[in-house]
Order: structure tokens, then C-alpha cells, then sequence
């Protein structure tokens, strides 16, 4: 799957248009390597996304296309919230 679709399906962003610009921004990374809108995931990647002044470092757990809002949180697990 596609960052700036996970980003979105995830509610990590609000819009994928947001999380493609991000990623154009260099503000997402997956391990040290700021990453395109159309980098493709993988489960058990690690991903970073720098927000201003606030960073959030999860783990990708699963890649389905299409989750509720309640099941949106068991897509990745976060390690560190700065």
C-alpha cells in the first residue's frame, strides 16, 4: 500500500492530499529515509512523521485498504510520541 494512503486509512492524517504533501515536504520517513507519496509499505516498517514541533514513530502492523474508524489504530503500533 501506498504511505499517503496508509497515512490516511490509519487516521494518522486527516486527508491523503495532506499526507502526499508531507511527504513531498520531506516530514515522513521510513527508517532514515524521507520517502515519496508513493513509496510502498510493508508490514514491519518503521515509520516517522514530523507534524511542526510534534513527531510520532510507529510500527506498521497491517495493511488492509478498508477499516472502521474503531479498527484504524490496530493498523500500526507506536513506539515513541514526542
Amino acid at each position: 500500500m501506498r504511505i499517503d494512503k496508509f497515512l490516511k486509512v490509519s487516521r494518522i492524517l486527516k486527508r491523503r492530499s495532506v499526507a502526499a504533501s508531507a511527504c513531498d515536504e520531506a516530514r515522513v520517513f521510513v527508517g532514515d529515509k524521507a520517502v515519496k507519496p508513493a513509496y510502498r509499505l510493508k508490514i514491519g516498517d518503521v515509520v516517522k512523521v514530523v507534524f511542526g514541533n510534534r513527531t510520532i514513530i510507529f510500527e506498521v502492523k497491517n495493511l488492509n485498504e478498508k477499516v472502521s474508524k474503531e479498527e484504524a489504530s490496530s493498523l500500526y503500533e507506536i513506539r515513541s510520541e514526542e
